[in-house]
């Protein structure tokens, strides 16, 4: 009664395995979520920017692991390395986002909104437990910490609106949305 995603994505691209469409669509998949990662890290970024106390923990790992010195020595390289990472995260996500699935129909931006927070609280969770505190020994007070997972939900979020706005389901992206009045 019940299939698994992968078995009813196996069962539906069954006549495409092999063909030019269907890799096709992943290449447009990961295309999109490597737009997507790239507008969402500059949205991330404008959001923790003004009102954290230190550059990304990019720069750390700059200083620490390729130029040393102090992670303030490296502003720039900091920040290209968090758009990279933000890029390339987003691009994983638009590749895998075709199949995430709710548990009841929605449409792809509703679907894109959930499972984007919750891809970006995971990556949070990554680079909270990973990258800060066994990569670079880093600890974050409670505020530090506690704007660094809203920044990386406003980066989920983002990411999914993106992703979701502009895949399967969406006849026509490029079309503005017609709102109905309310009767």
């Amino acid at each position: 009664m019940f299939e698994s995603v992968l078995e009813r994505r196996q069962n539906q691209d069954e006549d495409h395995v092999g063909d030019e469409t269907t890799v096709s669509k992943v290449g447009h998949a990961v295309l999109r979520g490597l737009q997507a990662g790239f507008v969402a890290t500059l949205i991330m970024t404008a959001f923790r920017l003004p009102i954290m106390r230190s550059l990304p923990p990019s720069a750390n790992f700059w200083a620490r692991y390729v130029r040393g010195g102090d992670s303030a020595d490296h502003p720039l390289p900091g920040l290209l390395l968090h758009v990279l990472y933000g890029t390339s995260a987003g691009a994983v996500f638009g590749g895998v986002f075709p199949l995430l699935e709710a548990e009841r129909s929605i449409e792809p931006e509703q679907r894109g909104l959930v499972w984007g927070a919750v891809y970006g609280m995971g990556l949070s969770l990554f680079g909270s437990q990973i990258m800060l505190a066994a990569i670079l020994d880093t600890r974050l007070d409670a505020d530090e910490l506690a704007l660094f997972h809203a920044a990386h939900l406003v980066y989920g979020i983002s990411l999914g609106a993106w992703v979701g706005s502009r895949t399967e389901g969406v006849e026509d992206p490029d079309d503005e949305y017609d709102y109905a009045e309310a009767g």
